[in-house]
């Protein structure tokens, strides 16, 4: 039975990877055959040596008291994931969001949710450093005391140094929305006095969270972030913008985009050469599908190089975490089959320049 299965498993896998365009490869990383059928969301990271990094949390439920942090590894040269390992899991609570970033000076650092109650406007966001690429790691820290205080993605480094950490705030106890106070916020780490500062909060008309931050120059940073509300169809339902112009210290208030948003996270990060890449679930009727890439050449200015990498209907593609590794390939992650399966998609910019919607 046991080897049925895993030939079946390659099979599936394989079939990932064909199912993707030429330019375009998809891996099926894990789905519900390790223990726990939920693994949501992923996120994604490179260290310096090469290694690959995928966290989630993961158990029976979203909101399960099972839920713990798991992590596994592609290491440089390697061409599987290692089995998922047990990264953080507070006794008698639940896990939730997850993502590594390795710092200048090595340190690798995991920021991650602990509920204390039945929803997450109960949570609060911890963190755990390793020294050796995420194979041991710290004790938990408590970065942030008050209930309702989520993470979703790694920090960005600062040209001045610093760290950014794009956090959220959530209220309310309905599971089906969240409240319009709900925004969107930073934390600032300088790692030469060690200390975590907030910066104010992203107000938006229906509620915001879940920002994506990058820096144009020392003063200019954008931010696209999820919008809130219900999670129904909403012809409106757009990504929300926020801008800042002294290095990160302030932002302001959230305003539309073009962008259409399922109520779903984005990933926004600046590639290399400068250009801007924004991947996002294109789409305001509900539905967490089309995965669609975008690509700026001119600092937000425009937009015009957009492409679906997946799009199956009756399929989920969310909260998709980017990354650009050293080798200038751009690595997404994202979950699919009710988050119950991890995916991983690899391509070149070029896959992306001169495609429209």
């Amino acid at each position: 039975m046991k080897i049925h299965l895993i030939a079946l498993l390659g099979i599936v896998a394989q079939l990932s990877v064909a199912a993707a365009a030429d330019d375009i490869t998809i891996e099926r990383v894990i789905g519900p055959e390790f223990p726990g059928p939920y693994k949501h969301p992923a996120t994604i990271a490179e260290f310096d040596n090469g290694d690959l990094y995928i966290t989630y949390y993961g158990g029976d439920g979203e909101y399960e008291g099972d839920t713990r942090v798991y992590g596994m590894r592609k290491a440089k040269g390697s061409d599987t994931w290692t089995k998922p390992e047990v990264i953080a899991d507070t006794p008698n609570r639940s896990e939730g969001n997850a993502a590594a970033w390795q710092a200048p000076d090595g340190t690798v650092w995991l920021f991650y949710i602990t509920n204390y109650g039945p929803t997450w406007s109960s949570a609060r966001v911890k963190y755990k450093t390793s020294k050796d690429y995420g194979k041991t790691w710290s004790d938990p820290y408590m970065l942030s005391f008050e209930e309702g205080t989520m993470c979703r993605s790694r920090p960005i480094l600062l040209n001045n140094g610093d760290y950014l950490l794009p956090l959220y705030h959530e209220t309310g106890e309905d599971r089906e929305g969240t409240a319009a106070d709900t925004c969107s916020f930073f934390m600032r780490y300088n790692p030469k006095t060690k200390k975590w500062t907030e910066t104010n909060r992203i107000m938006f008309e229906i509620g915001n969270l879940q920002a994506s931050p990058v820096q144009i120059d020392d003063d200019y940073l954008i931010a696209y972030i999820r919008r809130g509300g219900r999670f129904g169809p909403y012809p409106e339902g757009v990504l929300v913008r926020s801008e800042s112009r002294d290095g990160g210290y302030t932002w302001s208030p959230g305003t539309k985009t073009q962008f259409k948003n399922p109520n779903s996270a984005a990933d926004f990060i600046k590639l290399k050469n400068g250009h801007l890449l924004l991947v996002f679930n294109d789409n305001n009727e509900g539905r967490r599908m089309p995965l669609t890439v975008a690509i700026s050449t001119d600092n937000d200015k425009t937009w015009p190089h957009r492409r679906d990498i997946y799009d199956k209907a009756g399929d989920t593609s969310a909260y998709p975490s980017a990354i650009q590794t050293q080798d200038g390939k751009i690595h997404i992650v994202y979950t699919s089959g009710r988050r119950k399966i991890i995916n991983h998609a690899v391509f070149d910019e070029s896959a992306i320049l001169g495609h429209k919607k």
